[in-house]
């Protein structure tokens, strides 16, 4: 088999941990198997990196910040084809220009376009573990470039698929998916199997498992991903593509956000073309709007009421008086926000098949006083804002409700 794994910033935080995976590496590779290895920054190195940067200049996305903060890396990989070969394997290391991770041109955020993995398939060919640079890529001019946080996920899928691998095995310092954050539900339980659509609902809704791009690419070319601890031999949770026995699950887990605000215009007028009005500056910067509520009302206006990462709440409010003070009023009188919100979100492929969970969500917030602020549904996901106050105690009432700390089999009926 060919088998590629990806180690995060804690499993490669120090020396010892270093060792530790060039263990599991060789481990690997003495079961017979080809091994392409691909690893972050040690942990907290690329905020350290960051952080340098940003006494000098405040603007993150610029080519000589990707200059900087692809080094972390650079280390990395280093020190962990040293520690394979010092424990007896034999290694070499590729930083993103020399395996040809070539990129677009958007500094800290650059997304994939091609991979040359010659050079790879070359030392595998050889009998050496390769041990690539996650997060960082070049352009077509060959300028350094970095793919954003949570990019060495991005990195390892996309080696797995440019060498057509059986499985990518992310390994982190959990060991595998939840039904929930265990943090909040201490009888969460592990997923043995997810869909690619369910992984990629949960991983926009706030589980930080899996980087959402690295999900998409697996799903796009049918890449295996085993959801791995670092720090145990442990069976982890497998994200394939969907099967049938999946949709006999009705809901496979739920999330939380607590990362956005919600801003409400009111007295707009009802006519054609308001909404693009509106929404039209937010994206010419940048600012993505995520769910969005109409409201008529009886003198012939209309409120609209959306959400945008809290990060950008301030900026959007400012972009709104300033773009389209015909709408909000010249010093943006009919704008009102709220920060203490949060997104409480049920996933699952069986929901397609299965009526009602609409019904038992909002039965079993209610039953605990929570008030429903707004509400958004796909086809295998329902979203509700709540205040932030009520997080917690409503994660904890529909991982309940809907019994996923029992084994799919054993679950009841919606």
């Amino acid at each position: 088999m060919l088998i590629v794994q990806k180690y995060g910033g804690t499993s490669v935080g120090s020396v010892e941990r270093i060792q530790r995976v060039a263990a599991r590496c060789l481990a690997t590779a003495q079961q017979g198997h080809q091994v392409a290895v691909v690893v972050s920054a040690m942990s907290g190195e690329t905020n350290r990196l960051l952080s340098l940067t940003r006494q000098i200049h405040d603007d993150a996305n610029d080519r000589e910040v990707d200059v900087i903060v692809s080094t972390g890396e650079q280390v990395s990989v280093g020190l962990l084809a040293l520690a394979i070969r010092k424990a007896g394997g034999k290694a070499r290391s590729f930083l993103g220009h020399q395996c040809k991770i070539v990129t677009d041109s958007a500094f800290s955020r650059a997304r994939i376009v091609s991979i040359d993995g010659q050079p790879i398939r070359d030392a595998l060919a050889r009998g050496e573990i390769a041990v690539i640079a996650g997060f960082q890529g070049v352009d077509e001019s060959g300028n350094i470039t970095t793919l954003g946080r949570g990019g060495s996920d991005t990195t390892g899928v996309a080696i797995a698929a440019a060498l057509g691998a059986d499985v990518c095995e992310i390994y982190t310092d959990v060991d595998g998916v939840y039904t929930t954050d265990p943090n909040v539900v201490a009888n969460a339980r592990k997923i043995d199997r997810i869909s690619y659509e369910e992984m990629l609902e949960l991983a926009s809704l706030g589980a930080k498992v899996l980087q959402i791009r690295s999900v998409e690419l697996g799903m796009k070319y049918g890449v295996k991903i085993h959801v791995r601890s670092s720090f145990s031999d442990a069976e982890g949770t497998w994200v394939v593509p969907e099967e049938s026995a999946m949709e006999k699950v009705v809901v496979t887990g739920v999330t939380v956000t607590k990362d956005e605000a919600k801003i409400t215009c009111e007295d707009l007028p009802d006519t054609s073309g308001v909404a693009a009005t509106l929404f039209a500056p937010l994206a010419d910067a940048n600012i993505s709007v995520d769910m969005i509520v109409q409201n008529q009302a009886y003198d012939g206006t209309t409120d609209l009421t959306f959400t945008v990462p809290m990060g950008d709440r301030k900026r959007a409010v400012e972009i709104l008086r300033e773009k389209v003070p015909e709408l909000v009023g010249k010093s943006g009188e009919r704008i009102s926000y709220d920060d203490d919100i949060c997104k409480v979100s049920v996933v699952g492929v069986g929901m397609r098949s299965h009526a009602g969970i609409a019904k038992k969500m909002f039965q079993l917030l209610g039953a605990e006083n929570i008030n429903i602020q707004l509400i958004s549904t796909s086809e295998i996901k329902i979203s509700c804002v709540i205040a932030s106050k009520y997080a917690e105690l409503a994660v904890r009432v529909l991982h309940e409700g809907f019994g996923l700390a029992q084994p799919p089999s054993e679950r009841t009926s919606v």
